[in-house]
């Protein structure tokens, strides 16, 4: 049969291989994961403000980066623990988060995820987070929607109201962040007075594949990571998420520039603009890298 020529070309189906990729390997390394967990593993602290990183974390990466090396070998790669791996210039950049949870797999908390995305131009085009707990994939393709183990995710279309103790939230921060930051530490302090729960859980794109699913409310971020953002935006995205920057200003979902670009409030369409409220009176009258205040600035549709 030939194809329709009235009907619009799927934005997804050119990178429908990029995507297959993608899941293969993030499922790979996942195995991986779950195979040497048991057996113990080593841990060093990374940078001053303690972070960690495994062995697993550097085995999982150099899985990931192989494999896309392997079936693109062209493309650029930005790697958490390696850095970058250079392409050939055309704009491809991947994103791999080989274990995003490292500090819960060191006390032995079974939350952590592998996180893999391609932007091109700075703008998500595939984006997927595994499990490899539970063996369970989430992924997403710009135009395409986002999928998991039982189908389509639509956590951010519609659902429940807010219940009268307040929205269930989770909260990130960037590691770059002082503990005595005093933005974060009102942000964090207002959430956790108006929200009926903040939960922090040391791993973003879990936070993200939960808001997708529809199992939490919103997601506030301060000055979030780079390299797990865009895999997770989109995935919530494409499950009709908003995304807005504190302001309320359309949020690119990118991995470049400053990080005080990376700060966002994430829900449902009808929440949005409760969450926005509940992050206000926190924000000072100018924020860094913003035009001045001006009236009527608030979040687009």
């Amino acid at each position: 049969m030939s194809p329709d020529p009235n009907r619009p070309a799927d934005p997804s189906a050119g990178y429908a291989p990029e995507h297959r990729t993608a899941v293969a390997a993030a499922e790979e390394a996942g195995a991986l994961l779950r195979s040497r967990i048991p057996d113990g593993f080593a841990a060093r602290p990374k940078g001053g403000l303690g972070d960690v990183v495994t062995d697993l974390d550097l085995m999982a990466e150099r899985l990931v980066v192989g494999r896309i090396r392997d079936r693109f070998p062209d493309d650029r790669i930005l790697a958490e623990e390696s850095g970058e791996h250079r392409g050939d210039g055309s704009g491809r950049t991947w994103l791999v988060d080989p274990l995003d949870g490292s500090n819960n797999v060191v006390i032995g908390l079974p939350v952590y995820v592998v996180g893999i995305a391609l932007c091109v131009d700075e703008a998500p085009v595939v984006g997927v987070v595994h499990d490899p707990v539970a063996g369970r994939t989430w992924s997403a393709l710009r135009g395409g929607g986002a999928h998991g183990p039982h189908g389509a995710l639509a956590g951010g279309r519609g659902g429940r109201p807010l219940p009268p103790a307040g929205p269930l939230l989770a909260w990130t921060q960037g590691h770059a962040v002082p503990r005595d930051d005093p933005a974060a530490r009102t942000l964090r302090h207002t959430l956790e007075a108006r929200s009926r729960r903040l939960l922090q859980l040391w791993a973003p794109l879990v936070a993200w594949a939960m808001l997708a699913r529809g199992d939490i409310d919103g997601f506030v971020g301060y000055r979030a990571e780079a390299i797990d953002l865009p895999a997770g935006a989109l995935l919530a995205r494409e499950a009709g998420v908003a995304v807005r920057h504190l302001d309320g200003r359309e949020f690119r979902c990118g991995f470049g520039g400053p990080d005080t670009e990376r700060s966002f409030v994430a829900g449902r369409h009808e929440v949005l603009p409760h969450l926005l409220e509940l992050v206000a009176p926190c924000l000072p009258a100018d924020p860094p890298g913003l035009p001045p205040s001006r009236p009527g600035r608030g979040p687009s549709s």
